[in-house]
């Protein structure tokens, strides 16, 4: 009999493998001092390109001091228990009323996570006879709430509407098959890694010929597309052929959260089966003040979602002048896609990082294929122009390191050796023959 305990430890998984050269600084980083476009890292300014402040609400006036005053009116224990039992309030009420309105739809119930409540919804709505479709790049919450379903699931390519539509025709095979349930497809407003929103009209476009329901997951979109913010399905014009549209507060909102709306018999169903809220203590009064305010702010003032298309235009653009490769991104969240090893990633985050005060995600093998690294940098209103402008001038900078070979294995220093200490890193340093 083998011990639970000592296979994990032989195993640290695809990226807890590198943990002790990676934590502090590749994986778990802290960054310090408010929330804006310009933060520090281990005692360094760093103009920052990782946070889902989208729209700069994290530390608008208003917004802290709607939290700040809900936090010493209420504290953080207020309501107690789940919302079924003891923890409902007229507030919890009021944003589902607001959101739902802000995205057309009749009703909406609430989630204290995004992760959390797309798992459970999956769970709450389908049984073992229904098939669900998916998108092949779907989010993990995805992914892992698939892994609760007992029936089968056909994924299709990304974005491929023709392929799509092969795997309807199996769904709908199969249900015939069965004699019993239904199909649920699933797919994203705007997909986080690489930037291109869902063909939402497209996929909806096929309820004229198949039977299914449509579950779209929103969380880049809400607030950042759409004439009033309202999303993906409002900027491709299709929001009423949305069953049920879910996001989280986590991006454009700056907050902690999620919802989903749709049919007022079919939210008060999922509110009334979601495990993850039936069993969960009731989202803290302050989130649900906060959250309040900052849909306000979201629904009054269209200049902030202008300014993030201001600056992720700039971005893009000077991006691709540059000649970068961004893909076929149709939001403000900007991949960069670039071809190297692993120490060459390594190398060249911590040349951003040392030397040109840029911190931005990347991402690497296992997650993608070896040879290609993908930097996910993330615009918001509050970035100015001379952070775009120092960006790029770095980014072309280490661009013309890595096509010269700049950022080989040798050149890495060992990160162990620098766990809990700032250092230097200089890339003109003599290389080991």
């Amino acid at each position: 009999m083998g011990d639970i305990f000592e296979r994990l430890l032989k195993n640290y998984g695809p990226i807890g493998q590198y943990r002790e050269r990676a934590h502090g600084y590749f994986a778990f980083p802290k960054l310090e001092g408010e929330i804006n476009s310009r933060m520090k890292f281990r005692g360094k300014e760093m103009i920052v390109w990782s946070l889902n402040n989208y729209l700069g609400l994290a530390n608008h006036p208003e917004v802290r001091k709607a939290d700040a005053d809900a936090a010493a009116k209420y504290g953080l224990a207020l309501p107690m228990g789940a919302r079924m039992m003891s923890g409902n309030s007229d507030l919890h009420e009021q944003l589902e009323s607001e959101l739902a309105k802000f995205v057309s739809k009749e009703d909406c119930v609430l989630f204290n996570y995004g992760y959390q409540g797309m798992v459970s919804l999956i769970d709450a709505l389908c049984n073992r006879h229904d098939v669900i479709v998916y998108d092949a790049e779907s989010h993990a919450c995805i992914i892992d709430g698939l892994r609760l379903h007992t029936g089968h699931r056909y994924v299709y390519k990304h974005n491929d509407i023709e392929d799509f539509e092969k795997q309807l025709i199996r769904a709908t095979a199969l249900i015939e098959k069965q004699g019993a349930g239904g199909i649920l497809v699933i797919t994203e407003g705007v997909f986080g890694m690489a930037g291109d929103q869902g063909k939402l009209k497209e996929i909806a476009a096929l309820k004229n010929k198949f039977k299914f329901r449509l579950l779209v997951d929103d969380a880049h979109g809400f607030g950042t597309l759409g004439e009033k913010g309202a999303g993906a399905g409002e900027e491709q014009g299709c929001q009423d052929n949305i069953d049920l549209y879910f996001s989280t507060f986590a991006k454009s909102m700056a907050s902690i959260g999620a919802f989903v709306a749709g049919p007022h018999s079919i939210i008060d169903y999922i509110r009334y089966n979601i495990r993850s809220q039936i069993f969960a203590k009731s989202l803290p009064m302050p989130l649900v003040i906060g959250n309040l305010k900052r849909l306000q702010l979201l629904r009054n003032y269209p200049e902030f979602k202008e300014k993030l298309w201001s600056n992720a235009r700039k971005l893009q653009n000077g991006l691709k002048e540059k000649g970068f490769d961004i893909g076929n991104t149709d939001s403000p969240v900007t991949p960069v896609y670039m071809k190297g090893g692993v120490e060459e990633a390594t190398a060249m985050v911590m040349d951003l990082r040392e030397n040109y005060g840029i911190f931005a995600s990347i991402v690497v093998y296992p997650v993608i294929p070896k040879g290609h690294i993908i930097y996910r940098l993330i615009p918001s209103a509050a970035h100015t122009d001379e952070d775009i402008e120092i960006t790029l001038k770095a980014f072309e900078a280490t661009k013309k390191k890595l096509e010269a070979g700049s950022y080989k294995a040798e050149s890495i220093p060992d990160m162990a050796e620098y766990s809990s200490k700032r250092f230097e890193y200089m890339l003109d340093k003599p290389k080991n023959k």
